[in-house]
């Protein structure tokens, strides 16, 4: 009988390593899930997900980070699921945004999307959650853990710092595809919407961990 051969993307793909790592994943898994049932849930997710694309794993890379990755990765796609109450409407934010009867829209779409970048990560986060997320101010709150009034306060401070940026027209960062703006605004208020502290968590743990 002759030998089978293993195609090359899979060939690097080392089991012996992804078995022995399995305790690392659970690990992190609790330190960012805090909750015993809900890491096991999570670890047992990212294994299917870290098993199905397996074929993706680049040889000669670090598995352990690689791995985790997907632990974190995994988390935030639960969390996300968790925490959506509305689904974001992406043509309702960019109404919401520019006005779609200018024909200029996409480009001033993409210079809403550099002044976002040049506010303050707290300012930034509420504005997203209010705007382009549209959650009522209450559930915003709930999930920055602070204050209804603390958040109204810091959505009015982003509109009016991003309405002064927009009028003096010096942004910082760089100008993308203008046709990509929306899809990055909607990318960024996805990760908004985790709980405050649960992207802290991913983070500071990966890096510990890795």
């Amino acid at each position: 009988m002759g030998t089978v051969a293993i195609p090359a993307d899979l060939a690097a793909f080392d089991e012996g390593e992804f078995v022995a790592l399995i305790p690392r994943m659970r690990s992190f898994a609790r330190h960012l899930c805090r909750n015993a049932a809900d890491a096991e849930d999570l670890t047992q997710a990212a294994l299917a997900r870290a098993w199905r694309r397996r074929d993706s794993y680049i040889a000669g890379s670090n598995m352990k980070a690689w791995l985790l990755t997907i632990v974190r990765n995994q988390f935030y796609s639960d969390k996300r699921r968790s925490w959506r109450i509305t689904y974001l409407d992406p043509q309702l934010a960019e109404d919401t945004l520019v006005a779609h009867t200018n024909p200029a829209a996409p480009l001033e779409l993409d210079d809403v999307r550099r002044g976002m970048l040049e506010l303050s990560e707290e300012q930034r986060r509420a504005l997203n959650l209010i705007t382009v997320a549209g959650l009522p101010y209450h559930e915003a709150a709930q999930i920055c853990d602070c204050a209804l009034g603390t958040i109204k306060s810091r959505v009015s401070r982003a509109r009016q710092t991003l309405g002064a940026l927009l009028a003096e027209g010096d942004l910082k960062a760089e100008r993308g595809e203008a046709s990509l703006a929306m899809a990055s605004i909607i990318a960024e208020s996805e990760l908004t919407r985790l709980p405050n502290g649960a992207r802290e968590r991913a983070d500071s743990g990966l890096q510990m961990a890795a």
